[in-house]
């Protein structure tokens, strides 16, 4: 999950965190196995885009890890905050 992100979205800060521990026994969700995932995600890549529009990327991007047994996936992805004594007018 990690790779494909990074592959994407070049020098993002992501975080990964596993919450499937937090899940064990949910109907639907898998025994034993990586399920629920929490992703944060800073990035210029999404400025310019919708909330829909960002989730949408993410999930274009994990498609494969979708596909293959993640059962939920929870997002909060953002846009850099500009740096504040970066001039704007150079």
């Amino acid at each position: 999950m990690l790779a494909a992100l990074q592959a994407r979205l070049g020098s993002a800060s992501i975080e990964i965190e596993d919450e499937s521990r937090l899940h064990a026994g949910h109907a639907g969700a898998p025994q034993g196995g990586e399920s629920h995932y929490r992703v944060k995600i800073e990035s210029t890549a999404f400025r310019g885009l919708s909330r829909i529009e960002r989730h949408q990327l993410v999930h274009e991007i994990l498609k494969a890890e979708l596909a293959g047994g993640v059962h939920a996936l929870a997002l909060e992805l953002s846009v850099p905050a500009p740096d504040p004594g970066a001039a704007t007018n150079p």
